[in-house]
């Protein structure tokens, strides 16, 4: 199945991380030197030489140049992938988030106008919720084996929000916990109920692993149905 640039930045600006990944040197994460780059509209295409061969790559405009080093997170394997712009289509490509120099802080994956490449990402610090299920965010994102299907409660700060998708509203919160490099400083919450970015919200609802949201979309791991206290 073919999917357009705007129907794959929907999904992904609606989900943050994806386990139907590349297989990357360590969890989380694809590693490898840059060959090629190609730059269009709102991306930057990378074909990569990995250990486990080479990958064609896209990630959110960045300052890549050929025989860097690069580190990208999140990466989410897509396959039959048609770029209209380029007038290509891959068999397969991963896209991801640009780790380390030449990232786009707090650009979302897919995003039209990614935040500059100069932008500092802010410094999120939020107390960890209290009572019966109180957990911090990297605590849900690591230990999300041991909390499938169980009740949670996550306080962080909201940081991106896609509304009215699916019926429902797609929140990433951080509180300071965890690490961008491997994806354990942010988790996606749904919920009906509305949130701006920059609030700090308490969110209690389930924790749900390996989500299936359309064909070849599963995501490793969300706090499903939320109710959100500001």
């Amino acid at each position: 199945m073919k999917l357009t640039h705007a129907l794959f930045a929907v999904l992904i600006a609606a989900v943050g991380f994806t386990v139907q990944a590349a297989p990357p040197p360590q969890a989380g994460a694809l590693k490898g030197e840059v060959l090629e780059v190609q730059n269009v509209e709102g991306y930057t295409y990378l074909r990569l030489k990995t250990a486990e061969g080479e990958t064609w790559a896209a990630v959110p405009t960045a300052n890549v140049k050929k025989g860097a080093q690069v580190t990208l997170v999140n990466p989410a394997l897509m396959q039959n992938f048609e770029s209209k712009t380029l007038k290509k289509t891959f068999d397969k490509i991963v896209f991801a988030q640009l780790a380390g120099p030449g990232a786009m802080p707090g650009a979302p994956q897919g995003a039209a106008h990614p935040v500059p490449a100069t932008a500092a990402e802010p410094t999120v610090k939020v107390a960890k919720a209290t009572g019966t299920g109180a957990k911090t965010v990297a605590e849900v994102v690591t230990g999300k084996a041991a909390l499938k299907d169980k009740a949670v409660v996550v306080r962080g700060q909201v940081v991106k929000v896609n509304a009215g998708i699916m019926g429902k509203n797609w929140i990433h919160l951080r509180d300071g916990t965890g690490a961008a490099a491997d994806g354990t400083n942010d988790i996606l919450v749904t919920t009906k109920d509305a949130a701006a970015v920059g609030e700090v919200v308490t969110a209690k609802g389930t924790v749900r692993t390996d989500v299936t949201v359309g064909p070849g979309y599963v995501y490793a791991v969300l706090v499903e149905d939320a109710a959100l206290r500001k």
